[in-house]
């Protein structure tokens, strides 16, 4: 391949788009599957939790798919990328805790290893 595809830059803008990508879609389908996204992946201590402080269980599902959108957002554009990053790896970390163990949070690995990368790669490469 040519030098144009073998530069940092054009790496750091495939990991982009492909990150941007899945954040998009789940942060998307939050708003086209609210009651989908809290039976499956908020557990009821959670919902119960946030409706103490009068967030109820749509509420946070929305809060959240808002929250993947702007990742997606910013993955997608360069925009605030090392910041959206940082929030996007703590929100994963969060996940995990959350959780047991599975095959979606496998995945969830490699989502946060790259958003890590992109926290770490040198800021005079941003496309």
């Amino acid at each position: 391949m040519g030098d144009m595809f073998a530069s940092p830059r054009t790496a750091q803008l495939v990991l982009r788009i492909g990150l941007a990508i899945v954040f998009l879609w789940f942060g998307i389908d939050k708003f086209i599957q609210p009651q989908f996204w809290l039976d499956a992946w908020v557990p009821v201590a959670v919902q119960n939790l946030f409706e103490r402080v009068s967030v109820m269980p749509h509420d946070l599902i929305h809060l959240v798919g808002i929250f993947e959108v702007l990742v997606g957002l910013s993955l997608a554009t360069g925009f605030f990328l090392r910041y959206f990053a940082i929030a996007g790896s703590v929100f994963l970390v969060a996940v995990f805790v959350a959780h047991p163990f599975n095959e979606v949070l496998i995945r969830d690995v490699g989502l946060l290893a790259g958003l890590v990368s992109l926290v770490l790669w040198p800021e005079r490469t941003y496309v």
